[in-house]
């Protein structure tokens, strides 16, 4: 088995040019998969059906592997034994068999309203970190940005007259997301009154969102900022900062936004992606039946 998993990670760096990165995970997915199907004494790529598969994905929840991490394997097992169908090592294809909702989703948390102006409203707006923090805050959930989104946003990258930012997504796309009337405001008043007390020539490079040091805040500084004031709102649900991304979407869509509309305002590729967000709309209507129907 090993043997043809070798021939695969060629294909996939010689022919398909995928990056060094890319092809080790593979391998490491590939490899994990093939020391399962040893336990059950599997040598052989024929021998593996479409039960086995489901039993490796049953294996993984029980161990606590996430979704995103379980939702890569399949993709990585579904990439080999195309490659060994294709080149007749292997007389049927197991992945065909196997539904894709096999591998359960977890639906993501989601912030109330009421939450989220507890957590925006949690900041010092008096002092420059507290004000820093605020904008962010508000910009965060305004937009639905991503971390990195929110990390490389410039000044330049502000139409506030136009009521948009410009971001720079995942691929390197950029797209035009409308921003609300109150980050608009806080952030304002953040570049005014904060921003300065952060800028260091040379270092600041037109970034908003700035550290003590002069220089763009990281992902673990914006993870620090969410988690201090979560806590300090008394919030005891698990959030970061993507909590609010799909708050941001949830909202919209409890409120009756357009699927499409959403997903172009998420840069998302596949529409797919952003559908997680109306079975979250579902949970949320089915628990108001149950909070407040006399016989719910």
């Amino acid at each position: 088995m090993k043997e043809l998993l070798k021939e695969y990670l060629a294909l996939l760096k010689l022919e398909k040019n995928l990056s060094d990165n890319s092809v080790a995970s593979y391998e490491f997915d590939l490899n994990k998969f093939i020391n399962y199907a040893g336990l059950y004494e599997i040598t052989d790529w024929n021998d593996i059906d479409s039960e086995l598969i489901t039993k490796y994905f049953e294996y993984q929840r029980r161990s606590g592997i996430g979704t995103s991490s379980s939702s890569r394997y399949l993709s990585s097992i579904k990439g080999m034994f195309g490659y060994l169908i294709d080149n007749n090592y292997i007389e049927s294809n197991p992945t065909e068999r196997l539904a894709s909702t096999k591998i359960s989703r977890k639906l993501p948390i989601v912030l109330s309203f009421e939450e989220i102006e507890l957590i925006i409203n949690s900041p010092n707006d008096k002092e420059k970190l507290g004000l820093r923090d605020r904008a962010l805050l508000e910009l965060l959930y305004s937009s639905g940005l991503r971390v990195g989104e929110l990390i490389g946003i410039k000044i330049n990258d502000l139409f506030f007259s136009d009521e948009v930012i410009r971001v720079i997504g995942k691929g390197a796309k950029q797209r035009i997301i409308p921003v609300g009337e109150s980050a608009i405001k806080w952030v304002t008043k953040y570049l005014t009154s904060s921003r300065p007390l952060f800028e260091k020539k040379g270092k600041s490079l037109s970034h908003i969102f700035l550290n003590n040091r002069g220089t763009k805040l990281s992902r673990m500084g914006i993870w620090k900022i969410v988690d201090k004031y979560t806590k300090e709102a008394g919030i005891e649900k698990e959030v970061h900062p993507h909590t609010f991304r799909h708050s941001f979407a949830t909202h919209l869509l409890e409120g009756g936004a357009d699927l499409r509309a959403v997903q172009e305002m998420l840069g998302h590729a596949d529409i797919s992606t952003t559908q997680i967000y109306t079975h979250i709309d579902r949970e949320y209507i089915k628990q108001m039946h149950r909070d407040f129907h006399p016989r719910g």
